[in-house]
């Protein structure tokens, strides 16, 4: 897997993706930037949600589950000292449609114990939650 990533000026770079996606990375106006593109950190959360996010729809698909709609929910908390790395990561999963809680529950737990390779990747503690036709579920994850 190969990524390029240009320097457009200032703190503005263009990510362009083996895929050939173009994603815009920019820093806030406080450290220079001019607000154009997303943070690196926040790439971080959306890589992390996607590859969850996949994971998800992939394995409830597999068990003949319909899902109606679905959200993933990132939330990071940074350290203070440099080089500020998250420190712990909470993921929600907002589900819609008739999903029994314990296939749901199954899936989370198999995306992140076993598939998930960008939160395989990090180094924070990572917990999930999830909710289910608006209702918050009962396991820790």
């Amino acid at each position: 897997m190969k990524t390029k990533v240009t320097w457009n000026g200032q703190m503005s770079f263009t990510g362009m993706s083996a895929s050939g996606v173009q994603i815009p990375i920019d820093a806030s106006k406080e450290a220079g930037g001019q607000d154009s593109g997303a943070r690196p950190m926040e790439l971080i959360l959306h890589g992390l949600a996607g590859c969850t996010g996949i994971d998800i729809i992939s394995i409830l698909t597999k068990m003949r589950l319909e899902v109606r709609s679905f959200y993933v929910e990132v939330e990071g908390t940074r350290a203070d000292d440099h080089p500020k790395r998250f420190t712990d990561i909470h993921i929600h999963y907002v589900l819609e449609g008739d999903l029994p809680e314990d296939k749901v529950v199954r899936a989370i737990q198999l995306s992140k114990e076993k598939y998930c390779s960008v939160s395989h990747s990090l180094n924070a503690n990572i917990t999930a939650s999830y909710s289910i036709n608006g209702v918050k579920g009962k396991k820790h994850l």
